[in-house]
Parts: C-alpha cells; sequence; structure tokens
C-alpha cells in the first residue's frame, strides 16, 4: 500500500507537450521553411541534370534502369516542391545550392577517374548517388518536421512522399551494389 507522501514522490504522468509557436517566430520559421524550399528546388532540377550524365556513364543495364527511375521520381519531387510553394502562396524560386554543386561536382569528377565501360565506374557512380540520395534525405525530413511544427500538414506529407522515394532509391542502390556490381568490380 503506498503511502500519501510516496505517491507524492512519484514522477507525475508526462502530457505530450504542444509547442506552440509565437506569431512572430512562426513567421521566421516559415520563412526558413519557403528560403529551404528553394534550396532543395534548385537542387532537384540540378540532380536531374546529373542524373541524365549518370546514365549515360553507367556501365550495367540495371544501374541505367535505376537511374532512369531516380529521374522520373525527381520529376515528380519538383512537381511537389511546385505544389508546396503554391500552398504557402509562394511562387516557386530556385536558391543556388553550394552542397549539392559540391556533391555533383564531385559526381563528376568520378566520371573522370574512371574507366568508361567498367564495374567501377558503376561502384562510383552508386556511391556518388548515394550521396545526393543522403543530401536529400536529411532535406526533405528536416523539412517535413518543420512543416509538421508549423501546421502545414498537407506540406509535410508531400514533403514526406519525397523522402520515402529517396530512402527507396538509396536502398535500392545498395540493392545494386551487393548483388553484383561490387563482386563484379572486384574481379576487374
Amino acid at each position: 500500500m503506498t503511502t500519501k507522501k510516496e505517491t507524492d514522490k512519484k514522477a507525475p504522468a508526462t502530457k505530450k507537450s504542444e509547442t506552440k509557436l509565437k506569431a512572430e517566430d512562426q513567421g521566421k520559421l516559415q520563412e526558413f521553411l519557403v528560403d529551404s524550399f528553394k534550396d532543395i528546388y534548385y537542387a532537384e532540377n540540378e540532380i536531374q541534370k546529373g542524373l541524365k550524365k549518370m546514365e549515360t556513364a553507367a556501365t550495367s543495364k540495371e544501374l541505367k534502369s535505376s537511374i532512369k527511375k531516380h529521374y522520373s521520381q525527381t520529376e515528380g519531387q519538383i512537381k511537389r516542391l511546385e505544389e508546396a510553394f503554391k500552398l504557402l502562396g509562394e511562387k516557386p524560386a530556385k536558391k543556388k545550392c553550394e552542397a549539392i554543386d559540391g556533391i555533383l561536382k564531385e559526381g563528376e569528377s568520378i566520371l573522370e577517374d574512371t574507366e568508361a565501360g567498367t564495374m567501377v565506374r558503376d561502384v562510383a557512380i552508386i556511391i556518388a548517388s548515394q550521396k545526393v540520395e543522403h543530401y536529400e534525405i536529411a532535406t526533405y525530413g528536416s523539412l517535413a518536421e518543420l512543416a509538421k511544427t508549423l501546421g502545414l500538414f498537407e506540406v509535410s506529407q508531400l514533403l514526406e512522399a519525397s523522402l520515402h522515394e529517396e530512402k527507396s532509391t538509396d536502398l535500392s542502390l545498395t540493392d545494386l551494389a551487393v548483388s553484383f556490381v561490387n563482386t563484379e568490380a572486384k574481379s576487374e
């Protein structure tokens, strides 16, 4: 049997805390969100250009097919971002993304550093592609949570759809590498 004193010592039941943003802070956070949309909108458009180069340079038909699928998904992600801009009452706009420019430049350099028609090049393309995917996963995941914080649930759903695609693409690239690309490259 517990006494009144013992009951008082127990930790109170925790209520799910709801964070309420002041209107001023919400405005600043939404401005940041819109600015971040401009960044990823630029990034997705640049990624599309890079995907065409990688598809052409890939050796295996499986990797070419994977890149082609990602290209189509990227088109959908660009449309979702345009929808998100619209939901926020903003016109789609791009802001130069130094991070993706650097990742894509590194990807281009691997094409110069690897021999055409080899599985070693496919290994390098997979690694470069996964660096892009991880950037996109981090961005979409973070922005989806910010949208939720701001109560922008439709926007969050759009971002989560893109996040799901990026995670799926990352896993399929890993599967390609593990299933045969790495092994075939090892024997070259």
